[in-house]
């Protein structure tokens, strides 16, 4: 769904929350989406922009639900099914993202948001880069930008690449520009698919047109396909020149450290008339669940090749990043195990993983927490793997400066163990129980006014 019609139907349903008065993006917009708990929120005047600032659309699972018309629980089936079964999108020739056209970039233009003082300055967070790689296949990521004025023209960022992964491989493997494109407000479906990890050689913007219709276009001045219904397209390509990227606040809501990454310079802007720019609090509500979020369908995935998965959640608590619960049908003593290190193989960046029973809900902390405290026993149950391969957002993980980071992962096996032996201590029996409801309406009436 375009970002367009996403608002038109949050309208009808008295979500957004409108901000008439001129804001500004250095400091003021950022703090202000937080004093509101990153509610769904228009800036209908920003400083130096002439048109609106769109922010939260990530922030509520609902919002997700509505934007692929389907309930909150069928979330994470509908994102399995369009992992599994990808769609390649259609080509137009015509597209809304490039009713405008510029060649005189001036990035200070854009409405970039400043977001806490000590950040290495002005940062692009909603931005879906698009690259191809030395095979020609496209790839769909984040990547966030970080502007440097200070270069002369303003036409340039320095592109946060994870290292390991297929943008910065494939930078690599350029051995000179790759051409890249970043789509500002693309439709939510894009969004989603771009968050992913689906194998490699799978197609993001394929797994988008799967959760919804995600037609491309060809880019103006590259040989690269992109959503066509985006708002903002920057056209460039990454430098093989390194400069200093951050500080920047981070999905663990910690500082990420200064390192040297390339220049992403910016040759051409393309927008829709009227564009809306999209802001992303970094740290935030919609920063973990947009993040945390479509790693949930890979996990459930990798678990399911090896046991009976029922549910995937990755947790606010763990940043939506590093934790996660995972809720299988235990079928064989070995189940739990095997759950826990197909975990961690569906999301690599996963630092501690609980798994639980059908009958514990994995949303539910307290009943996780007490799954734990019933059903588990750190001598048989405990699985550490030391020296793993680990998120750079770990601020605790040994950083090596451009090598992936490493840390001990931990898994719980918080089911009921196989062997339990009949008795009183029967797996039938270690159900929660509940007593029997009553209406207490009739005991709480005055007697005094009934006479």
């Amino acid at each position: 769904m375009e970002l367009r019609r996403f608002l038109s139907l949050a309208e009808q349903r008295g979500w957004p929350l409108h901000i008439p008065t001129p804001v500004s993006p250095r400091y003021e917009m950022a703090r202000l989406l937080y004093a509101l708990d990153e509610r769904l929120t228009l800036f209908d005047q920003v400083e130096g922009w002439a048109g609106s600032v769109a922010a939260g659309l990530f922030a509520r699972r609902e919002y997700v639900a509505m934007a692929l018309g389907v309930p909150e629980e069928g979330l994470l089936p509908t994102l399995v099914r369009a992992l599994n079964s990808p769609v390649a999108p259609q080509v137009v020739e015509r597209a809304p993202c490039q009713e405008v056209v510029t060649t005189d970039v001036d990035l200070s233009c854009l409405p970039i948001l400043t977001h806490i003082p000590g950040d290495g300055g002005p940062y692009i967070t909603s931005g879906v880069a698009i690259i191809n790689d030395a095979q020609g296949r496209r790839n769909a990521a984040y990547h966030r930008l970080m502007l440097t004025p200070d270069r002369g023209k303003c036409n340039t960022f320095t592109a946060r690449l994870v290292e390991g992964r297929d943008t910065h491989t494939a930078w690599l493997q350029a051995g000179g520009p790759l051409p890249m494109a970043v789509c500002i407000g693309a439709p939510l479906s894009a969004q989603l698919a771009a968050a992913m990890s689906p194998a490699p050689g799978v197609d993001e913007l394929s797994i988008a047109n799967a959760l919804a219709p995600t037609p491309t276009v060809r880019a103006i001045g590259l040989d690269l396909e992109i959503p066509a219904e985006c708002e903002i397209v920057l056209e460039g390509y990454l430098s093989q020149e390194l400069g200093p990227e951050g500080p920047f606040l981070d999905l663990t809501r910690t500082r990420d450290f200064v390192r040297q990454q390339p220049f992403f310079v910016v040759e051409r802007i393309t927008h829709r008339s009227q564009p809306i720019y999209q802001a992303l609090l970094p740290g935030g509500r919609e920063h973990r669940l947009l993040m945390g979020m479509p790693r949930e369908p890979t996990i459930y995935a990798a678990v399911s090749r090896v046991c009976t998965c029922r549910n995937v959640h990755v947790t606010p608590g763990g940043g939506n990043w590093l934790h996660a619960v995972v809720q299988i049908d235990k079928r064989g003593p070995e189940d739990g195990r095997a759950a826990i290190q197909a975990a961690f193989e569906g999301h690599t960046s996963l630092k501690h993983v609980v798994i639980v029973d059908a009958d514990v809900d994995p949303y539910d902390s307290e009943a996780v927490e007490w799954a734990i405290a019933t059903r588990f026993q750190a001598d048989r149950d405990l699985v550490v793997l030391p020296d793993q391969p680990s998120s750079s957002l770990d601020p605790s993980a040994r950083h090596v400066p451009g090598a992936k980071a490493r840390t001990t992962k931990l898994g719980l096996d918080a089911t009921i163990h196989w062997d339990t032996p009949a008795g009183p201590a029967r797996p039938q029996d270690w159900q929660v129980l509940d007593y029997e409801p009553i209406d207490p309406t009739p005991y709480l009436r005055d007697p005094e006014a009934s006479a």
